[in-house]
C-alpha cells in the first residue's frame, strides 16, 4: 500500500512543521508518493486529467495543508473545484473514481487546541470547521478517514515540540 500525500503550501519554503513532516515522508519513499501542487503548477493552472489519473493509481490519499483564515489555501479549493469534476468523482454515469478510496486531511493551524472548542475564542471545534471537506469527501462516495492537526505553531514553535509533532503524524498517516 502506498499512500499519495498531496502538499498544498503556498509558502512552503518557510514552513518549519510540513517540511519536517515532508521530510519524515521522504525517508520511505516506497510507502509515500508526495505531490506538491504548489509546485507542480505554480501559476495556478490545474492539469485536471493528469491530476485524475493521479488519484486512480492511489486508494490512500491525504490533502496536507496549512489551515488559516479558518480554511484550506486557494489552489486546494481551486483543486476540488476543477478536478471532483461531474462524470468523474459523481453523478449517476460516472462510476465514483474516488468511491472507497481512503481519504485523511493532516493539517497545521497557528491557533492553540485550546482556542478551537465550543467554549473557546472562536466558538467552533476544528472538526466543526472541516465539516464541508467531510461532506465533499463523503458525496463523491470516499472513505473520509478523519483530520490529524498539529495546534499552535504561532505560539510555540521550539524545536522539541515540532519534532514531538513528526510521530503522531506518521501514526495518522498509516491509519489512512
Amino acid at each position: 500500500m502506498r499512500t499519495l500525500v498531496i502538499l498544498i503550501h503556498p509558502n512552503f519554503g518557510e514552513s518549519i512543521v510540513n517540511k519536517l513532516w515532508i521530510k519524515a515522508l521522504e525517508q520511505s519513499p516506497e510507502r509515500y508518493f508526495i505531490h506538491n501542487l504548489h509546485t507542480a503548477y505554480p501559476d495556478g493552472i490545474i492539469d485536471v486529467q493528469k491530476e485524475q489519473e493521479l488519484i486512480e493509481t492511489f486508494d490512500h490519499i491525504v490533502f496536507q495543508f496549512p489551515f488559516y483564515w479558518f480554511n484550506c489555501p486557494p489552489l486546494f479549493k481551486t483543486w476540488l473545484d476543477e478536478v471532483l469534476t461531474y462524470g468523474w468523482a459523481y453523478g449517476s454515469q460516472s462510476g465514483y473514481k474516488m468511491s472507497n478510496k481512503k481519504i485523511g486531511l493532516a493539517i497545521t493551524a497557528g491557533i492553540e487546541e485550546k482556542e478551537y472548542r465550543v467554549e473557546g475564542k472562536y466558538n467552533y471545534t476544528l472538526e466543526q470547521l472541516l465539516a464541508p471537506f467531510e461532506v465533499t469527501f463523503n458525496y463523491i462516495k470516499a472513505d473520509y478517514k478523519g483530520f490529524h492537526a498539529y495546534y499552535g505553531i504561532e505560539l510555540d514553535s521550539s524545536v522539541e515540540t515540532i519534532k514531538n509533532s513528526i510521530a503522531p503524524y506518521m501514526q495518522f498517516i498509516a491509519t489512512v
